[in-house]
């Protein structure tokens, strides 16, 4: 039987720490990442798409291409070979949808 998340449990587990990624969810060859996030990160990219969704708060991705400003409940792809750096004034909760394989802190 599939296993039920609740977002709101995932939240509390990740606290205050930011810019460290728990894995919620498998899906074949992709995982489903919560991470909690404040200040921020560096730039970087990655091989694959990258799909954000925020959860709770705003966050603004920088990219070499311009800013996406993100509030809940609105998502992002950041595509393949882009250069980001996410960032956030208050701490924000975001859902990553990525490939396994895929190094959470970036190139």
């Amino acid at each position: 039987m599939a296993e039920k998340y609740n977002l709101a449990q995932v939240d509390k587990k990740l606290g205050d720490t930011y810019w460290s990624p728990v894995d919620v969810a498998y899906i074949n060859d992709w995982v489903l990442r919560a991470v909690a996030v404040k200040g921020e990160f560096h730039w970087h990219k990655h091989d694959d798409d990258e799909f954000f969704l925020i959860y709770k708060g705003k966050i603004t991705i920088q990219t070499e291409n311009g800013n996406v400003e993100l509030s809940s409940g609105e998502g992002y792809v950041v595509p393949k070979g882009v250069k980001h750096c996410p960032k956030a004034e208050k701490r924000a909760v975001v859902l990553l949808l990525e490939p396994k394989k895929v190094n959470t802190k970036g190139d």
